[in-house]
């Protein structure tokens, strides 16, 4: 028995200095080889552990921007063109210097556009009135008169009733002998109704200021029938 494992004992020992010598060998190798060791593209994807190899290991544009995980990559790592909106997250993204003023820019336009609108609307208006004189209009004395005459005539009531309707009445008699001076203004030569009393006798009995063409003063009983001219607020 003895002398059977005697006459095996040389074969056993260089086996066991074989396997000794292929255990240090793949010890040796596993820890020398890196990734300069491995012959370019020798080794599959899938044969990498995750995260093994570093961005700055990768050529530019090597993996396809679909393949990223968020962060994975720098973006110089990355070709140009590789990476859309699609894969952006945009909340993750701050706002550049350059827009944050282009908003404040514009912001500040907008701002005073409309602030600029509103002055000119408030300009022209006041609590819902416009603010101005109509076409045959012109301004005098804080209103808007009226610069011809009415091309009918009537008694007092009827003109006090039909400047009225047009949202005014008839002016008062020293006014509408001022205005009767303003250029390019005539009076009727047949005298023009005003809204001053003149005398007053009776139930429908009273005569009223009128004013003649050359801007005198004078009057009539309220039933004649005369021309006349409205005074509209500036407000209407």
């Amino acid at each position: 028995m003895s002398r059977g494992i005697w006459r095996q004992a040389p074969a056993l020992a260089v086996a066991i200095v074989a396997l000794v010598a292929a255990l240090a060998g793949t010890v040796y190798a596993a820890g020398k080889i890196n990734g300069h060791a491995i012959k370019v593209k020798s080794l599959p994807g899938n044969r990498l552990a995750p995260h093994s190899v570093p961005a700055n290991r990768l050529k530019p544009g090597t993996i396809p921007s679909t393949q990223l995980a968020p962060g994975s990559i720098q973006g110089d790592r990355l070709a140009p063109g590789s990476v859309t909106g699609l894969q952006v997250d945009v909340s993750t993204l701050g706002q550049v210097p350059s827009a944050v003023h282009a908003d404040t820019a514009e912001s500040a336009k907008d701002a005073e556009t409309a602030l600029n609108a509103a002055n000119a609307v408030n300009a022209q208006n006041l609590n819902g009135y416009h603010a101005g004189c109509k076409t045959g209009t012109r301004l005098f004395a804080g209103a808007c008169w009226q610069v011809a005459a009415s091309t009918g005539m009537a008694t007092l009531l009827a003109a006090a009733e039909s400047c009225a309707n047009q949202g005014g009445g008839l002016p008062d008699a020293f006014a509408l002998a001022a205005f009767s001076h303003q250029p390019g203004i005539t009076i009727a030569p047949e005298e023009e109704w005003s809204q001053t009393l003149a005398t007053f006798t009776g139930k429908n009995a009273y005569s009223v200021v009128t004013v003649s063409a050359a801007g005198d003063i004078s009057s009539a009983l309220s039933t004649a029938n005369k021309k006349f001219r409205c005074v509209i607020p500036l407000l209407s």
